[in-house]
């Protein structure tokens, strides 16, 4: 998985946050710029020391997320998957660090140092500085949208994303999956010759319920097929997936039937079941029309009878469509043990599973795993990129609230007599918080406008990774734009209600 795109637009935010803290700062130091230059700064030395002070921030910022990302390490592993151990102390990294902290420093301190240097005295002393002087608040406002229109960019994937693998775990598979222990044997002749005992003493057993042999579980990624003819005819144009288990598969994994029954008993193919997508397949009305059929594995298989139809389970993950499935008895290839359990005791009845399986199969190690853990692990992967998203969703609104809260800074200095005339004229606390707040919810609503097209795009071609998705309804972008609005405000009011709060007789003196 890559997280490089990621990467890249957070260097970004880092540069937006040191541009918006330096010229938001502007202000306020122009008498400093402008004194030092009264006493005989030159212009080189002040941009000098402005970009000394943003390297002494970018060098303590690097340190602090270096040692953020030394300590976060050993947790990567749950969000990527990583072939090997990372090493942290390397050539690469080094040389990437100071890259880094050349780029960042030279990008966020040399327009700034610039503007700052600039200032006239005459001008700096008087407090004469306007908005225009220090770039302009339009950029700033551009910056702005540019951040939260990536945040809830990942607002909108992490919505979805989280969305889909809860449609994932709630999905009707078809099957229960629930307390069914998988144990994995072998197919040797000394194997299959013990596994009627095995099978007879574990029923005997407390908390066991059912216990069933079979080739490979209901829902997996195995893709064992064959060509095969059905009622006579030459060989269909598709490949039908086998699956061979005993006659208690289907009670043990609540498999249902939608017409005929089950195969008898037998350690041999004499009956065979198939799915619903297989008489679809074969162009039957209906699923009683299979029942009686004949049907034939490979070119000189022998004809068998079709006894039984089951509804349609999952046999592979959601991003794979249902196949046609065959089901018959076939003892031979038996590697999988099935166990139904009924009790709440797992560990109990784990130990007695283990217990018998040391009797009767003491040359092999036992390798047992519940089946919805086995299910869990064929979405690891969008499992994974769905905390990533979580991460860097948090992450983007954090740092876009920063930028936030430098613009609400920058203006409400600018908007400091204005503010002060206001509260003069009557104005009350709540509608000079509106003042501030109604321009960045505005900014809110451009960004989503920006946002929301290039989400749908990307998690829709997300989604198409999966046969069985979700829907991306309007109310994951309803969320995404509640929840980026609230946030600004939060950021927002703890400033404006600071500067709305402000002695008005302050305020005009201060021009």
């Amino acid at each position: 998985m890559d997280i490089k795109p990621y990467r890249r637009s957070y260097y970004c935010h880092g540069q937006y946050q040191l541009y918006y803290l330096s010229t938001a700062q502007a202000i306020s130091r122009s008498k400093e710029v402008g004194l030092r230059k009264v006493l005989g700064g030159m212009r080189s030395q002040l941009m000098a020391q402005l970009m000394g002070e943003t390297a002494v921030i970018v060098f303590i910022a690097l340190c602090l997320g270096s040692l953020l990302a030394y300590i976060c390490i050993p947790f990567l592993d749950q969000f990527v998957n990583l072939p090997e151990k990372l090493s942290f102390f390397n050539i690469r990294t080094i040389g990437f660090i100071i890259l880094l902290f050349v780029v960042v420093t030279i990008f966020s301190g040399f327009y700034p140092s610039l503007i700052l240097s600039g200032f006239k005295p005459v001008l700096a002393l008087k407090n004469k500085i306007s908005s225009a002087s220090v770039g302009g608040i339009s950029l700033r406002r551009s910056l702005v949208v540019l951040q939260f229109a990536i945040s809830q960019m990942l607002i909108i994937g992490t919505i979805v994303a989280i969305s889909q693998m809860n449609f994932i775990r709630n999905e009707d598979l078809g099957f229960k999956k629930e307390a069914v222990l998988v144990l994995s044997t072998n197919t040797d002749s000394a194997v299959v010759s013990r596994q009627k005992a095995f099978k007879e003493e574990l029923l005997t057993q407390k908390g066991i319920q059912s216990v069933s042999f079979s080739s490979d579980m209901p829902s997996s990624d195995n893709n064992w097929s064959t060509n095969f003819a059905f009622d006579g005819r030459d060989d269909e144009k598709f490949e039908v997936y086998l699956k061979f288990a005993d006659a208690d598969y289907f009670k043990t994994y609540g498999l249902q039937f939608v017409a005929g029954r089950g195969y008898t008993v037998s350690d041999t193919t004499n009956e065979v079941v198939i799915n619903e997508t297989m008489v679809k397949k074969l162009g039957l009305k209906s699923p009683e029309d299979a029942i009686g059929k004949n049907f034939r594995l490979g070119g000189r298989g022998i004809w068998k009878p079709i006894v039984g139809v089951v509804r349609d389970f999952k046999p592979n993950s959601l991003r794979d469509k249902i196949g046609p499935v065959m089901l018959a008895s076939r003892k031979r290839y038996y590697s999988v043990t099935n166990i139904k359990l009924n009790t709440s005791n797992f560990k109990d009845a784990e130990k007695t599973i283990q217990q018998t399986w040391d009797k009767y199969f003491p040359e092999y190690v036992n390798t047992s795993r519940y089946m919805d853990e086995t299910i869990n692990n064929f979405y690891r992967q969008e499992s994974q990129l769905t905390r990533l998203y979580q991460f860097f969703a948090l992450l983007a609104i954090v740092i876009s609230c920063l930028g936030l809260y430098g613009l609400v800074s920058f203006m409400a200095m600018q908007k400091t007599k204005e503010v002060g005339i206001r509260k003069v004229l009557g104005a009350s606390v709540s509608s000079i918080v509106m003042l501030f707040s109604k321009e960045f919810t505005i900014l809110i609503f451009v960004a989503f406008l920006a946002a929301a097209p290039v989400a749908w795009w990307l998690m829709s071609k997300w989604l198409d990774n999966f046969v069985f998705k979700i829907d991306m309804n309007v109310w994951i972008f309803i969320m995404a734009i509640v929840v980026s609005i609230v946030i600004a405000w939060i950021t927002v009011g703890f400033k404006a209600i600071r500067a709305a709060l402000a002695n008005p007789i302050r305020s005009l003196r201060n021009e």
